[in-house]
């Protein structure tokens, strides 16, 4: 018999991961607290931009394999529950607000038919899965809980769901293993990579990737800063040691630094746990992560002061990119609209373009002012700042903006820009770690 699977919690996460095992073949039902949410979806309409998911979505509720609902008592029939709602980081300081969480587990528990089996996927602290499946043990003895992470990678999550590079699963015997074997076989027939891990690793896996990922990205901007003031270029001294193996050259493209709704609080969430835990000194260096990632922001703002003046209020600045990345509306803790907003702040009018986080930009910093295109964005500025390397800003073409702007000056905050392309065409191009 077929396993039917419930997704709680239809974020990104969910409604990804939702679609997706829908895709597969399973009976599908998502869960959420939102009723405008789960309208949405069960049209067949994302509440956010994710380059493919909407087709897939919208396909795979016309199978009537998908359904979404705001009625807990609706997973009652399902034999895998996935929980997939966000742990943000808490108000009061840097540890996960596990909120969602607890409650998700606590409103299916009373409908949790037995040998049913619980599957978190939301990023936690290490010990959450233990106690959840304590606690789910007094309320619901039949039903037993396991960890398989997510490594989504917004603007290629569906990919990375059904083809991702490698499946973690945190189960406590071979049983729960097994069910999880049956809901990946499709992905796992793929020669997927199966990693069998006990709960607290299944946990760390998530944030000590991120945590690397987070070190790697803010030691290419370190090596920016010294560039900048030994007069070297960052982007030929990145190239070179990405062609030793044990280095690669992913992810080191200097610039503004990482965003995004998971690296900067998961980073912020492990120091906290590991404080708990007893072990801050392991992981006091992502306190200089953090601070390296924020101070790349400031340092673009010092660039403009110094191509313009310290006083910024007779000048316009154009920004291309409100969103943390490119092919995503994401705009949480986004270095780009961070940078607008600090600008705006220091008395220059701003002007934000994007071609997804518009809405969402507006929403945070309704007072910056916003363009509907990029010639709308620069027209009469003084400078222009590109700092979310969309595709359409990487080919734009100077020469057609040049008669658009009052003075053909661009900072090239991700080191993604054709630099020689724009200096030909008159432009004073600036880029974090390049100082000729």
């Amino acid at each position: 018999m077929s396993l039917k699977l419930s997704v709680i919690g239809c974020g990104y996460l969910g409604a990804t991961h939702a679609a997706c095992m829908s895709s597969l073949g399973f009976e599908v039902i998502g869960v959420d607290t939102d009723p405008d949410k789960i309208a949405m979806l069960s049209k067949g309409e994302l509440p956010f931009y994710e380059p493919g998911l909407d087709t897939l979505l919208a396909a795979e509720i016309k199978t009537g394999r998908l359904t979404f609902t705001t009625d807990f008592s609706a997973v009652a029939d399902a034999d895998v529950h996935f929980i997939c709602v966000g742990t943000p980081q808490s108000k009061d300081g840097l540890a996960a607000d596990l909120t969602y969480v607890k409650s998700a587990v606590a409103a299916i528990a009373p409908h949790l038919k037995s040998g049913s089996l619980v599957v978190g996927k939301s990023t936690v602290p290490v010990g959450t899965a233990q106690g959840l499946r304590d606690q789910l043990a007094k309320s619901s003895p039949e039903s037993d809980l396991a960890w398989n992470p997510e490594f989504l990678r917004e603007g290629f999550a569906v990919e990375d769901t059904l083809t991702p590079n490698r499946l973690v699963v945190g189960v406590t015997n071979d049983r729960a293993e097994n069910i999880l074997k049956e809901v990946y076989k499709p992905i796992i027939d793929l020669g997927t990579p199966w990693i069998r891990a006990d709960l607290p690793t299944s946990e760390l896996v998530k944030v000590a990737a991120n945590s690397f990922l987070a070190t790697k990205i803010s030691f290419i901007n370190a090596m920016a800063e010294v560039c900048e003031a030994a007069g070297g270029d960052v982007t030929v001294l990145a190239k070179a040691i990405g062609y030793d193996p044990r280095i690669g050259n992913r992810f080191l493209q200097a610039g503004i630094g990482f965003g995004g709704g998971c690296l900067p609080k998961d980073i912020r969430a492990f120091m906290a746990r590991a404080e708990e835990l007893g072990a801050k000194q392991a992981l006091e260096f992502l306190r200089e992560i953090d601070a390296i990632n924020l101070r790349a922001r400031q340092r673009v703002i010092d660039v403009v002061r110094t191509e313009l003046t310290d006083d910024l209020t007779k000048y316009t600045i154009a920004v291309l990119g409100a969103a943390f990345k490119p092919d995503s509306d994401d705009v949480r803790d986004s270095p780009a609209l961070d940078i607008a907003a600090q600008l705006q702040a220091a008395g220059a009018s701003v002007v934000v373009h994007d071609p997804k986080a518009i809405e969402n930009a507006r929403k945070r910093f309704p007072k910056l002012g916003f363009a509907g295109s990029v010639q709308e964005c620069v027209k009469n500025a003084d400078l222009i700042l590109h700092l979310t390397e969309w595709r359409e800003y990487r080919e734009l073409d100077p020469n057609s903006l040049a008669s658009l702007v009052k003075r053909k000056i661009i900072i090239d905050g991700r080191n993604a820009l054709d630099r020689d392309k724009w200096r030909e065409a008159g432009w004073q191009f600036h880029a974090l770690g390049r100082t000729d």
